[in-house]
């Protein structure tokens, strides 16, 4: 994943998405306005940062990319594996609750906000579609990132083996511990295959996030996964972690929005 630098923020883009007729990028927690501890480009505005603060890192990350704020849609995000779809920018209207937002409007930027939870992009070049996904454990569980591929093919058409995807920053599995309860349900969403992205040391267990993510993708139909493999919290000055850092921490965002030209 290329790493840009613009107007004092950083952020990491997809290769494969570089040449589409899209806007998008994963900011990493650099540039913003925000004291310690949600230093310093916290876009999370229920983690007991300022709001004011919050908006304006939001309106920073927005005139990086040439956006206007006033062009997101986000969501409430409840661990869910619920569908938004976007027709237009939300404009003040209340969040809807849910862990994936579709559209095929061009000029409509899906914003998304994460701290170890796994980003997911999906973008079909033939329907000139997209779709943004947040799966922590249980949208893993719930398996959010297939029910985002068959929400594309219900709602544009879309054919799995077209859709090109992204999987952005998370926790890594040397750091995810899980308790019981949380392996039970891994085991009973993913059957067989849950082992795979299991490992157990000295008594403990780890969960692999982004790989049981990107096997949901794959046996989605999905056939291209760009994967960052960057860990949230191996390094948190750079990214926000809830694991790394106790809860005390913010929300680093992650935007996706088809290009009005294209």
């Amino acid at each position: 994943m290329p790493l840009i630098q613009a107007d004092g923020l950083k952020f990491f883009q997809f290769k494969a998405f570089q040449n589409a007729a899209l806007v998008h990028g994963i900011f990493m927690r650099h540039g913003g306005v925000s004291p310690s501890r949600w230093h310093s480009l916290n876009v999370g505005g229920t983690v007991g940062d300022d709001s004011e603060r919050v908006s304006e890192n939001l309106r920073r990350i927005f005139a990086t990319l040439d956006l206007d704020p006033d062009s997101a849609f986000d969501v409430w995000q409840v661990h869910s594996a619920d569908i938004a779809t976007a027709d237009a920018p939300r404009a003040g209207q209340e969040h809807i609750r849910a862990d994936i937002i579709l559209t095929r409007t061009p000029g409509v930027a899906l914003f998304m906000r994460f701290a170890d939870c796994v980003p997911i992009y999906l973008y079909d070049p033939r329907k000139h579609a997209i779709g943004l996904a947040h799966a922590g454990w249980l949208g893993t569980v719930k398996q959010a990132a297939r029910v985002a591929v068959e929400g594309m093919t219900l709602h544009f058409g879309s054919k799995p083996g077209d859709l090109v995807a992204g999987i952005g920053p998370a926790i890594g599995l040397d750091h995810y511990e899980i308790g019981g309860d949380v392996i039970s349900a891994f085991r009973e969403s993913f059957g067989q295959k849950a082992e795979s992205h299991l490992r157990v040391s000295n008594s403990h267990t780890y969960l692999d996030l982004a790989g049981a993510n990107q096997e949901l993708l794959k046996d989605a139909g999905v056939e291209y996964v760009e994967r960052a493999d960057i860990c949230t919290a191996c390094a948190v000055l750079d990214w926000y972690s809830h694991r790394a850092e106790g809860g005390a921490t913010g929300r680093f965002g992650a935007l996706l929005c088809l290009n009005e030209d294209g």
